[in-house]
């Protein structure tokens, strides 16, 4: 039975040791935050580790039927590998828009497909009943 109770205690004490140590909190340096009865709003703020975020939106109203909001921002922090990386978006009725230096860009289409999407833009919506 001493031998099951110091197993326990080792095995704690094995592991309590081996816990990464907690980090420190990141303060925050400063905080904006603004809403009105319009349903704008604009909210901001800085970390201490250099970290920021912006972002505003409103509503929208997109035809009679629907509304929706528009909203546009940005954030920018520090990567483990020491560079700073910056996303500016916009998301509105056309999805989320991220755009930043560090973000793939989808390749052109070769000529012929681009002929081919131009020209299915422009065609008449085929007539019900024909596959």
């Amino acid at each position: 039975m001493v031998v099951i109770k110091l197993l326990l205690v080792l095995t704690l004490a094995a592991v309590a040791l081996t816990a990464p140590p907690e980090k420190e909190p990141i303060p925050i340096v400063s905080q904006e935050s603004d809403v009105d009865y319009t349903g704008k709003y604009h909210y901001s703020y800085e970390s201490g580790d250099g970290s920021k975020v912006h972002q505003s939106g409103e509503l929208k109203t997109i035809d009679k039927d629907n509304a929706g909001e528009v909203i546009q921002g940005e954030f920018e922090y520090l990567g483990d590998d020491g560079k700073t990386y910056k996303i500016t978006y916009i998301a509105d009725e056309n999805g989320y828009q991220p755009q930043g230096d560090h973000l793939p860009v989808a390749p052109e289409a070769p000529p012929l497909i681009a002929r081919a999407l131009a020209y299915l833009a422009t065609a008449p919506p085929p007539k019900e009943g024909k596959n």
